[in-house]
């Protein structure tokens, strides 16, 4: 097995928390999560991630969307709109 190295990240609470719990139903711990993306970055020789500039209709969107939202956002609070809204 090769020699391993510690990567340190550093994210807001609420962030670390919402993703091992999202990430804990899949079954993977966050060390899993940032494994498997620096993986696929070495195996694609890019961001395995879609990153886009949004177009004047999807900045809109986001412009209305973010003055009905309660802030300060979280992925908990997005659902409830979410939900609330169907």
């Amino acid at each position: 097995m090769a020699a391993t190295k510690m990567v340190h990240v550093r994210v807001d609470d609420d962030t670390r928390e919402e993703a091992s719990a999202i990430l804990g139903s899949f079954g993977l711990s966050l060390s899993d999560a940032v494994r498997i993306f620096l993986h696929r970055v070495v195996a694609t020789q890019s961001f395995p991630l879609e990153l886009k500039v949004p177009n004047a209709t999807t900045r809109a969107a986001l412009a209305v969307s973010s003055r009905q939202l309660p802030s300060p956002t979280t992925i908990t609070s997005i659902q409830s709109a979410i939900a609330t809204s169907q």
